[in-house]
């Protein structure tokens, strides 16, 4: 029963999941926030999106360069308030200019355009901010891209209409800024780069995400026919662990990913996810001591930054997933570099106030070598 004045309830404080057990229904989600249906797949399966079809020679360059780099973040737009993904895009766009460590793309994890994905917002959430940043734009979509208005509108709709064009082309709605548009399979999909393999999951509008089984299906066989001599991220938008005071991380996504790495016998190097507006670096070990790293990264540009509900060094009590670094006081994003040996992040943070970036703020690398749980070691997150 609704009761006056009522609001969601907030993380506990220390802890990185919302909940244990089954996810309780609310009385206070909104007709549109729950499970939206998925637009028909651009390609076939297994959805496979091959870094060369964008970027023509990037195989080679990879290779006489020994790595791969990229840039990534999620929560991008910035419809309230412009100058914080702005500041953000300038300090990306002023990475262009690094010739050794130049990113070849952005790989985005999703919340592209705020709050309902409209197609009329792109020009100035997406367009015009990105305007003179030359890589390409690939992308999983987030909840907020998914959501509709009401139901009049389609769910995905203004983000398929980039990202999942037939025919590469100008769309209108990039006026003065134009950007030609994606081919991507799916809105989930793996994308195959030198060096690393990047599996990217569509969670859903629902709080915490959403699956079905499709998509559970085809994250397992991902995982086990990834190649094993690259590195291995899973992307999704909603996180499986975050230290924050307001969203929190999701078992929801922790029971999928159990599931996949449990079937198919292969553990992610590296799991990205956004959704909660900030940056934390969370360490989770796993499998019989496999170290990996759950990076929230979600400070992209939106205006509203989530305050983190414990600090660097906190252990969860109920999972042990330790909070190792974290940013909640400005926006920013990651560099991610990928060689045959390891993957290394470098995050920078752009002060809210001046617009100033500072590089390499957090700084890690982690081996790329293929993980597997030992034997009849059941792993669970």
């Amino acid at each position: 029963m609704l009761r006056p004045g009522q609001v969601r309830t907030r993380p506990k404080r220390g802890y990185s999941q919302a909940y244990s057990g089954v996810q309780p229904i609310s009385s206070l989600t909104h007709s549109t926030q729950r499970f939206q249906p998925l637009p028909p797949p651009l390609g076939q399966p297994p959805y496979h999106y091959d870094l060369e079809s964008v970027l023509p020679g990037i195989g080679a360059q990879a290779a006489a360069n020994g790595k791969i780099v990229f840039h990534c973040a999620g929560d991008t737009g910035g419809i309230k308030n412009p100058d914080y993904q702005t500041d953000v895009v300038n300090a990306m766009k002023a990475d262009l200019s690094l010739s050794a460590t130049e990113p070849s793309f952005f790989y985005h994890l999703g919340d592209v355009v705020y709050f309902n994905g409209q197609l009329s917002e792109y020009y100035s959430q997406f367009y015009e901010p990105y305007d003179a940043y030359t890589p390409p734009i690939i992308a999983i979509p987030g909840n907020h891209d998914g959501a509709p208005i009401d139901r009049t509108q389609v769910s995905l709709d203004g983000w398929v209409a980039y990202f999942m064009t037939a025919q590469p082309h100008v769309d209108p709605a990039s006026q003065d800024a134009p950007r030609v548009t994606m081919s991507q399979p799916n809105v989930f999909f793996t994308l195959l780069c030198p060096f690393v393999t990047i599996v990217g999951l569509y969670t859903n509008v629902p709080e915490h995400g959403s699956v079905d089984s499709v998509q559970q299906q085809w994250l397992t066989n991902e995982l086990a026919t990834a190649d094993r001599n690259k590195a291995l991220i899973v992307a999704l938008h909603h996180p499986i662990y975050s230290f924050d005071n307001y969203h929190s991380g999701s078992p929801n996504m922790a029971n999928v990913l159990d599931q996949a790495i449990n079937d198919s016998q292969r553990v992610p190097n590296m799991v990205l996810t956004a959704h909660v507006h900030n940056y934390q670096r969370i360490e989770q070990t796993v499998a019989g001591g496999i170290k990996v790293p759950f990076i929230v990264s979600g400070n992209g540009g939106y205006h509203n930054l989530h305050k983190l509900n414990a600090a660097p060094g906190d252990v969860d009590p109920d999972n042990n997933a330790t909070l190792v670094a974290a940013d909640d006081k400005n926006h920013g994003y990651m560099t991610l570099t990928v060689d045959s040996n390891n993957i290394s992040v470098a995050a920078t943070s752009v002060d809210d106030s001046t617009g100033q970036a500072t590089p390499n703020f957090d700084q890690i690398s982690y081996p790329t070598a293929a993980q597997t749980p030992p034997a009849g070691m059941t792993v669970s997150l």
